[in-house]
């Protein structure tokens, strides 16, 4: 009789942990067995999540790295739009598997998702009016100005920690940023350096350029995950790493950076901004 309990409590043990250790790979072997993966991306965001003019083809940075991502984990690849803010939100209702959109690895974010290793490197710039540069010399300046932008990015972060008002967008493309900074209805748009230095050069009929003086907070881009999906960041990892060794992300990067690759961290010196908890 005792023999037989023991024998049961047994296989029930091993069936708890098979269950258990089966829970941290469900994402992954949920995808395995539907073969498709579906991400969450703007198409708003030049020139990494785009629509080029004249076609219905989305395309960009993100999306071509996504794309080959897919291809090398033999999976179908579907995209879902949404704006900036509903990002999040989109893989926490499951709508989507995952998330493309030059998102910053914060240690805030990381302790709700799961971030593969950066594809991207750089740092934040500053939008400002051409001809009085919004009346901003210093970060500290930015008190009290008007910041377009998502409000849940990084990028209204900095804005509202040096006390500016946050006017933010649904899913919008870049010229109207542009334009409200230009007119006056915001002051500046703080963003990743590169998506602000080709917005510009394709929108130059713009009055707005780069603060001059102005490069701070160094930032890298991941895929963003859901929480608990470890074993598919170790397989995404896996074929990031793939595409850094044999040049394909350095070959992306060109063709949408103007040349620039910016999946290696940038040489040039970058201002740290302090007490900014992200």
């Amino acid at each position: 009789m005792r023999k037989g309990l023991l024998t049961i409590l047994i296989l029930f043990l091993s069936v708890v942990l098979i269950a258990c250790g089966s829970e941290g790979d469900s994402k992954w072997g949920e995808l395995q067995e539907e073969g498709e993966l579906v991400v969450g991306t703007s198409g708003t965001l030049f020139p990494t999540s785009y629509y080029p003019e004249g076609s219905d083809e989305l395309t960009g940075y993100d999306v071509e790295i996504m794309r080959e991502v897919a291809k090398r984990l033999d999976l179908e690849l579907s995209f879902e739009e949404y704006g900036v803010d509903g990002l999040f939100s989109s893989i926490e209702s499951g709508r989507v598997d995952m998330v493309i959109n030059d998102m910053e690895i914060t240690n805030s974010r990381q302790e709700n998702y799961t971030f593969s290793e950066p594809y991207k490197y750089s740092y934040s710039t500053m939008i400002v009016r051409e001809d009085d540069l919004s009346g901003i010399e210093s970060l500290e300046d930015i008190e009290g100005k008007k910041h377009g932008g998502g409000a849940t990015t990084v990028f209204a972060q900095i804005a509202e920690h040096f006390g500016a008002e946050i006017k933010s967008y649904g899913n919008v493309a870049n010229d109207i940023y542009l334009r409200d900074v230009a007119n006056g209805r915001t002051d500046l748009v703080i963003n990743d350096y590169y998506l602000q230095s080709l917005a510009l050069k394709a929108l130059p009929e713009i009055e707005v350029q780069l603060h001059p003086d102005l490069q701070f907070h160094p930032t890298n881009s991941g895929i963003v995950m859901p929480g608990d999906a470890d074993e598919l960041k170790e397989k995404v990892d896996e074929v990031l790493n793939e595409m850094r060794e044999d040049g394909t992300l350095t070959e992306l990067s060109k063709e949408f950076f103007g040349g620039q690759d910016a999946s290696k961290e940038p040489e040039k010196e970058v201002e740290e901004i302090e007490g900014l908890d992200l």
